[in-house]
């Protein structure tokens, strides 16, 4: 970001909020499928739950101004798709005029703040359906983390599913990111077992009133091909953390992306903050594996 874009912006949140609403009304938009079989969506909503950590760096998320730069980086890459973010972050990057011929999909609960004795209570903090709709955004992400042993369940399944029946009646995707979860020694854990992805999987895809619009958000995990089994919609894989190894990592993207049913990626740290810091060099590779897979099979017996 050039520093008079710097300022400009400092000066518009200041002096010029109405800015933001014709920035949302003037952007172009797309269609969901723009002529790939697949989908890269940059994710940027972590910082709304006080979650700044990045491979074992706790703050590396700190600098606002260090993650729209890294944020427009990443957007400007040829084939990439849009942005997953909560509204402080779609709006700076509304004013720098980088979300044209973009997908915007706007995070919804954030108040599950991390390491919070509330943690599991997800409130919807961000975005709701209406404001969604009412800025011209193409859908909403919604986290849900099951956790049995938690009564905060209850009520974030309840918000979670009326969510998904206002964004369907607005004809917007809902974006459910489902979790099997418990809390150990104070830290809220992800089982990633496939048996326990699968739970997740069946409870997440049943919320609401209608599963028209609704897509899965899924961490890549062992047995992925028994997972993808459990449902019917479709499948945006979530990126791992960024101190898994390199290789290891888009390997397990790469064949999880030819399994029926997956239609993209939606990444954040992983590429935004990777190993030497090369953010349109591990753009370009999580591309490499979109354009990588090809075709997809046609099921035994299907129509050719």
């Amino acid at each position: 970001m050039r520093e008079q874009d710097y300022r400009r912006l400092l000066d518009e949140r200041a002096w010029q909020p109405e800015l933001v609403a014709e920035a949302a009304a003037a952007r172009r938009r797309r269609p969901l499928r723009n002529g790939r079989e697949h989908l890269l969506i940059i994710a940027a909503d972590h910082p709304a739950r006080g979650s700044l950590g990045v491979a074992g760096h706790p703050m590396a998320m700190r600098n606002r101004v260090d993650l729209l730069d890294r944020l427009m980086t990443a957007l400007a890459r040829p084939g990439v798709d849009g942005l997953l973010a909560t509204p402080d972050i779609v709006e700076d990057l509304l004013l720098l005029g980088a979300l044209d011929d973009k997908l915007v999909i706007g995070s919804m609960n954030r108040g599950g703040v991390q390491g919070a004795v509330f943690e599991f209570d997800d409130r919807f903090t961000a975005y709701d359906a209406d404001s969604i709709a009412a800025m011209g955004l193409d859908g909403g992400k919604m986290l849900c983390r099951i956790a049995p042993e938690d009564a905060a369940t209850a009520a974030t399944l309840a918000y979670c599913g009326e969510a998904v029946t206002q964004l369907a009646g607005h004809g917007l995707m809902a974006m459910v990111e489902p979790f099997w979860s418990s809390r150990h020694e104070g830290v809220v854990r992800h089982d990633l077992s496939p048996e326990a992805v699968i739970r997740s999987v069946s409870v997440g895809q049943a919320l609401g009133a209608t599963s028209a619009r609704t897509w899965l958000k899924l961490p890549v995990v062992a047995d992925m091909e028994r997972v993808m089994e459990a449902t019917t919609l479709p499948v945006l894989l979530l990126g791992g953390d960024s101190g898994q190894d390199s290789d290891e990592m888009f390997g397990s993207w790469s064949r999880a992306l030819r399994l029926p049913g997956v239609r993209g990626l939606v990444v954040g740290r992983t590429l935004l903050y990777p190993p030497g810091g090369d953010v349109e060099g591990a753009v370009d590779t999580a591309l490499s594996l979109l354009e990588a897979t090809g075709p997809r099979p046609v099921p035994a017996g299907g129509a050719s």
